[in-house]
């Protein structure tokens, strides 16, 4: 006999709070109100493109039949160029480099080759979202730690300290961050690095965002501090290359290579057992990172102005704070309510503006905020923030 069909249990906890919004958004907009998106971070969705040359390199590897499987690692001309990029940035000692469906492909296999049911990695908090739905699906425990507001968003070393314990495995540094845009400083690198030491930790660097930098801003990749500890860089063409659709990310494994064969071999037989990433696609890897980046100029300066609109705008609202971003594109201003799940919903509701609350990233208890993208064009981003201050002026007299 059929009956009901029961997930499982490893399912319950994972969220996605940056597309769970948009179930309710899907519902707003059938009303007919007007909807202001300032939740998802793919530029292709607002007024940026995917710079022409990369789309060639794709349209040419297929036309010339290189529409079979790949090698489970990646193929060596775009590993090769992959390389060329990490010793750019001064990432030395380098065992391995693999290529995957998006950078966040490349997270979960190497989270899950490490960290076994009960035990834990170090998450920042904010901090973007896959990792808190990694760790529920594959039964770790939660290790958040929390990032400072007061000191532009830097990782709190102290707090890192304190978290660490006999299950933790590996400490997960955004840099730069999503949601918040902070940039980590250098002596806060070697802080982490020099814990990764003491306590024979994997120090995963997600720098998805590292050419995206604001102002002028420079951004350290943990790395190329130190070629002895463990570490995996990530990265992938979504958003320095504006293609989150090509699902083009990849891992570069570096550190003393003793210390890290055994685990190596682990990230490698789940590579194989996944078969490869999309073949024609890495053709687009050596002509973004070779290239000459050109793109980037427009899209750095779009977003400088957009920030700084975002800033202007909050400025004035009584309420809503917010740390300049330093890198990537994204907002996490905090918020003087009660509930900023709530706020977001009723917002959401009453103006058809989308944002993302901070519950969905992580906060220190007590503190409020939301994530916006600063994507949108500057008139989208007027409207969106009268609509915000107008609404969180009538919020505050009735909640």
């Amino acid at each position: 006999m059929l009956t009901k069909i029961i997930p499982a249990a490893r399912t319950a906890n994972v969220t996605y709070a940056i597309r769970d919004i948009i179930v309710l958004a899907d519902q707003v907009k059938k009303t007919g109100k007007p909807m202001y998106y300032l939740n998802i971070g793919d530029p292709n969705v607002y007024d940026f493109s995917t710079p022409p040359e990369i789309i060639e390199s794709i349209h040419k590897a297929m036309l010339d039949n290189k529409n079979g499987y790949a090698s489970s690692i990646g193929e060596t001309f775009a590993t090769d160029a992959i390389a060329r990029d990490a010793a750019a940035k001064g990432i030395r000692n380098i065992h391995t480099i693999f290529i995957t469906s998006g950078a966040s492909e490349a997270i979960e296999i190497c989270l899950s080759a490490l960290v076994n049911d009960g035990e834990n990695f170090l998450m920042p908090t904010p901090g973007y979202p896959l990792y808190t739905a990694i760790q529920s699906k594959y039964g770790m425990e939660a290790n958040p730690y929390y990032l400072d507001e007061s000191k532009g968003w830097q990782p709190d070393i102290e707090d890192i300290k304190s978290k660490i314990n006999s299950k933790t495995k590996a400490i997960v540094l955004i840099n730069p961050n999503n949601p918040t845009g902070s940039i980590a400083d250098t002596d806060t690198l070697k802080q982490i690095i020099e814990l990764a030491i003491e306590h024979n930790l994997v120090i995963f660097a997600d720098e998805i965002y590292d050419k995206l930098l604001l102002d002028n801003n420079k951004s350290v990749s943990i790395a190329s501090l130190n070629d002895q500890v463990p570490m995996i860089t990530f990265s992938g063409l979504s958003k320095n290359f504006l293609a989150p659709g090509f699902r083009i990310g990849w891992g570069v494994m570096s550190g003393n290579f003793e210390y890290l064969q055994d685990y190596l071999e682990a990230v490698h037989k789940l590579l194989r057992a996944r078969v490869s990433a999309n073949h024609p696609l890495q053709f687009a890897i050596p002509t973004a990172l070779d290239g000459k980046k050109e793109h980037l100029k427009e899209v750095i300066a779009k977003l400088e102005r957009r920030r700084n609109i975002v800033m202007d705008k909050i400025s004035n609202i009584d309420g809503i704070n917010l740390v300049p971003p330093m890198g990537a594109f994204y907002a996490f201003p905090s918020i003087d309510v009660e509930d900023d799940n709530h706020f977001c919903k009723n917002l959401l509701q009453e103006t058809g503006v989308v944002v993302v609350p901070g519950t969905g990233f992580g906060q220190k208890p007590g503190s409020h905020h939301f994530r916006i993208v600063i994507l949108p064009t500057e008139d989208v981003l007027d409207s969106a923030f009268k609509l915000i201050g107008d609404y969180y002026s009538y919020y505050k007299t009735k909640f």
